[in-house]
C-alpha cells in the first residue's frame, strides 16, 4: 500500500533520552491521523523530524511516497506549538509576509484561505489583539499557504474554549473533505475522537499501536457481562444455542461483545441448562480508558 506519510524505524536521541525510538508510522491520503501520547512521549519530536526541523539519527522518512524530502516538504504545511505571528499586523498582512517564504501567493488566494478559516472579516484588527482561537486559525491559514497536501498540527486546540475547539474542528473537517491529509496531536481524546480516522499511540518514544477509528469503536463498544457459577459451561451452552455470539469466558464470567437485543433470553437459556446466573450488566470501555491501558497513567 502507498502511504502519503511513512517512516521506517525512525530514531532520534537527545542526550540520554530516546525521543523517537524505531517509529514506523503509516498514514494514507485523506486520513485524519491522531497522534496520542503523554507529554514527552515523542509526538512533537516525530513531527519535527517529518518537517525537517531536526535530523534523524537513523531510519527513513517518506512523504508523498518520496524520500527526496527537500522537494516534497513544500507540499506540507504545519503548525507546531504556538503560531509565530507579527502582532502589530493584520491577518492579511501576516499572510502576505509568510507567503514570501512558501512561494508568493496572490491577494486573491490569501483572501480565499482567510475565508476558509473564518478570518475574512477581521479587516484592520491587529493579530496581537486576536483571541487564542483566532490566532490558531491564523496559524492554520499560514500553514495553508502554497496549497499543501498535508497539514501537520501539534496540539491545535490546546487551551481553547468549547467554541474555539469547534471552530478548529470544523476547519479540519472541511479541509479534509477538500483532500488535505492531517497528522494531529492532541490531549483532548474525546475531541480527537470526533474527527480522527486513524490513531497512532506513542509512549516513551515508541509507537505502541496503530488503530483505525472503526477498530477503536469495536474495542470500546459495550459488552454484556454475565456472572455465573460456571463461566466455561455458560459459554458452551450459549455457543450451542446462539452460534453467532462473540464471547469469551473465565471461571465465573462470560463477556459477550455481540449486540444483544434481549439479554433475558440468554438468561433463560442458561437457567434451563442448569447454570446459575448471579448478574447481567452492560459494561463499556471509553476512549481514554483504552489509551491509558496502553500508555499508562
Amino acid at each position: 500500500m502507498n502511504y502519503i506519510i511513512e517512516t521506517n524505524k525512525l530514531c532520534k536521541r537527545y542526550k540520554e533520552k530516546m525521543a523517537v525510538n524505531q517509529m514506523s508510522i503509516h498514514i494514507k491520503k485523506g486520513d485524519i491521523y491522531g497522534l496520542i501520547g503523554k507529554n514527552g512521549a515523542g509526538k512533537t519530536s516525530l513531527m519535527k523530524l517529518l518537517l525537517g526541523l531536526t535530523s534523524p539519527d537513523s531510519g527513513e522518512i517518506y512523504l508523498l511516497g518520496n524520500n527526496n524530502l527537500n522537494e516534497v516538504r513544500r507540499k506540507v504545511g504545519s503548525l507546531i506549538e504556538a503560531p509565530a505571528l507579527y502582532k502589530n499586523e493584520t491577518a492579511f498582512e501576516n499572510m502576505k509576509r509568510f507567503s514570501l517564504i512558501s512561494g508568493q501567493s496572490s491577494d486573491k488566494e490569501i483572501r480565499h484561505i482567510l475565508q476558509l478559516v473564518g478570518l475574512e472579516n477581521t479587516e484592520k484588527k491587529k493579530a496581537g489583539s486576536f483571541s487564542l482561537g483566532m490566532k490558531q486559525r491564523l496559524g492554520i491559514a499560514i500553514a495553508l499557504l502554497g496549497n499543501p497536501e498535508i497539514l501537520i498540527l501539534d496540539e491545535p486546540i490546546n487551551g481553547l474554549d468549547p467554541a474555539g475547539i469547534k471552530e478548529i474542528r470544523d476547519i479540519i473537517v472541511n479541509l479534509n473533505k477538500q483532500g488535505v491529509t492531517f497528522l494531529i496531536s492532541s490531549h483532548l481524546l474525546d475531541e480527537l475522537g470526533k474527527i480522527a480516522t486513524n490513531y497512532g499511540i506513542v509512549n516513551d518514544g515508541v509507537l505502541v499501536e496503530e488503530i483505525t477509528a472503526k477498530e477503536l469503536q469495536e474495542k470500546c463498544r459495550t459488552s454484556l457481562i454475565i456472572v455465573t457459577n460456571d463461566g466455561r459451561k455458560a459459554e458452551t451452552v450459549l455457543r450451542k444455542a446462539v452460534p453467532a455470539l462473540q464471547m469469551e469466558s473465565t471461571d465465573r464470567i462470560v463477556s459477550i461483545s455481540s449486540k444483544i437485543d434481549d439479554s433475558s433470553e440468554l438468561n433463560r437459556i442458561l437457567v434451563e441448562a442448569g447454570v446459575q446466573v448471579y448478574e447481567l450488566r452492560n459494561e463499556s470501555i471509553g476512549f481514554e480508558d483504552f489509551f491509558i491501558e496502553r500508555i499508562g497513567k
